[in-house]
């Protein structure tokens, strides 16, 4: 009986060190992950799904909780908020904070861009190329691009006479877009342009066409200006946060850029899909849709060249490769795009 008791003991300590080795081993990893878009939104749901898979892929090690609508941190927000730990991922565009990633600007200018997929294939490689500094705090998961940054007014614009003038909702480079255009840029959050727009505050507004029914600015527009001459698109960032993603075991690590590069291509197919839905939408409700010539197209290009320009000498002062970037840009968008 003494034996049978003494070693007892022995045993129970045995299977509490197997259960806690093992509870340790295979700790849950509990991360959040701000995204400024409404639930709803087909760019919510793809990040959605991007966790879930991530969740998958580690066997249940990670575990990502989604909060929507700017709720953690706002749009302009994010990126921070992911620096200092507020939110352990984040989703939001670089322009919404102007002057924090200088060289990455020329990712925003008016290249002409025709499609959602190739400005995200675009914006990845650039970043594969130049890696730029100002991206170093964060570990940058992966990047995407809207399909291209059209005009959309309340009253037609056909000519860049119609537009002086004309107040547009716009932020960051698209601002600028519409100053060289003749127009009067509004500022305000894309949650905030529906009732802007419907009231009169803005009498229109650049943005792709997939927002007329993300946003259901198609409601509050009624024309659709094909200006793509003048055509953008906005860079969103996926960043982690970089203490984070550096915990994380290295097989977590690899499925998680894994899914990335998966989502790189998802992203970019659905901002086209995004569009077409967009554009399917605002016809529905009565939109035009006004086709530029190619001389007024043309005329559009050209009024927002001085950009670029702005851009390479700005940057250049700040001792960043700006004619290099922009140089390979342009090159890269043509094998792209041929």
């Amino acid at each position: 009986m003494q034996h049978r008791h003494a070693g007892a003991p022995a045993r129970l300590a045995l299977v509490a060190c197997l259960v806690f080795l093992t509870g340790h081993a295979f700790a849950q990893v509990k991360l959040n992950y701000s995204i400024f878009f409404a639930a709803s939104h087909r760019n919510s749901v793809l990040a959605t799904e991007w966790a879930r898979e991530v969740e998958k892929r580690s066997g249940g090690k990670v575990q990502i909780t989604m909060f929507y609508g700017g709720t953690l941190t706002p749009a302009d927000k994010c990126y921070d908020g992911v620096v200092n730990g507020i939110s352990d991922i984040g989703m939001s565009c670089l322009s919404y904070t102007m002057g924090r990633f200088p060289l990455s600007e020329v990712l925003d200018l008016p290249q002409g861009t025709t499609s959602g997929l190739v400005a995200t294939r675009l914006v990845n490689d650039f970043y594969q190329k130049f890696k730029p500094k100002e991206l170093a705090d964060a570990k940058v998961l992966y990047l995407h691009g809207h399909g291209p940054g059209l005009l959309h007014t309340k009253t037609p614009v056909r000519t860049l006479e119609d537009l002086k003038g004309m107040k547009i909702r716009a932020t960051g480079t698209s601002a600028k877009i519409v100053t060289a255009l003749g127009g009067a840029p509004v500022a305000m959050p894309m949650s905030d342009s529906y009732d802007a727009i419907s009231r009169g505050v803005a009498q229109g507004i650049l943005c792709p066409v997939e927002s007329l029914q993300g946003w259901k600015l198609g409601e509050v527009i009624r024309h659709t200006t094909q200006d793509y001459g003048a055509a953008y698109t906005i860079t969103f960032f996926v960043v982690m946060n970089r203490a984070r993603w550096d915990s994380l075991p290295a097989d977590v690590q690899k499925a998680i850029e894994q899914v990335n590069a998966e989502w790189i291509e998802k992203t970019g197919s659905a901002w086209d899909e995004m569009d077409k839905a967009g554009a399917a939408f605002a016809a529905g409700l009565g939109t035009s849709v006004i086709p530029l010539s190619a001389q007024e197209n043309a005329r559009w290009a050209k009024a927002v060249e001085p950009l670029f320009d702005e851009y390479v000498k700005d940057k250049t002062a700040k001792g960043l490769p700006a004619a290099e970037a922009l140089a390979w840009c342009r090159a890269r968008l043509r094998e792209l795009q041929p």
